[in-house]
């Protein structure tokens, strides 16, 4: 496999992970001693991130929500990654967010990720219902 552009695009984390599971599962051996391991490593990583539950779908409706404030490519890419909590964390990812971002823009930036932590957050075996009705 030769990268010809690198520069080509960025992937989150989900792309990654769904890209080294494909390859791990198919037949075809690429010939490098190292890369099982490697793979398997980087999918047990990754597995621990928010990516995990993560669909396509909830990462594109993010991107979208995300459009009205004029994020760069690579500020929406980190709260994709690692959606924000708190405006603080907002603050760590958006470079002059004080000075680009009202509060109430900050606040509906908290709300979007809150929906793309969601996914994260809920139990697909739904325990965490059954415990909460409780």
């Amino acid at each position: 496999m030769d990268i010809i552009n690198p520069n080509a695009a960025i992937l989150t984390n989900y792309e990654v992970m769904t890209a080294l599971k494909d390859m791990k599962n198919s037949k075809k051996k690429y010939g490098l001693r190292n890369l099982a391991t490697i793979t398997y490593e980087t999918v047990q990583y990754l597995e621990d991130t928010p990516c995990k539950e993560q669909t396509s779908t909830s990462i594109v409706e993010f991107l979208q929500a995300m459009k009205e404030f004029n994020l760069t490519k690579n500020e929406c890419l980190m709260m994709v990654n690692d959606p924000p909590s708190s405006p603080l964390h907002i603050q760590l990812m958006i470079e002059d967010s004080d000075e680009r971002l009202t509060e109430e823009q900050v606040s509906r930036i908290l709300e979007h990720a809150a929906k793309l932590r969601s996914a994260t957050l809920t139990n697909p075996s739904g325990t965490d219902s059954e415990q909460m009705d409780s």
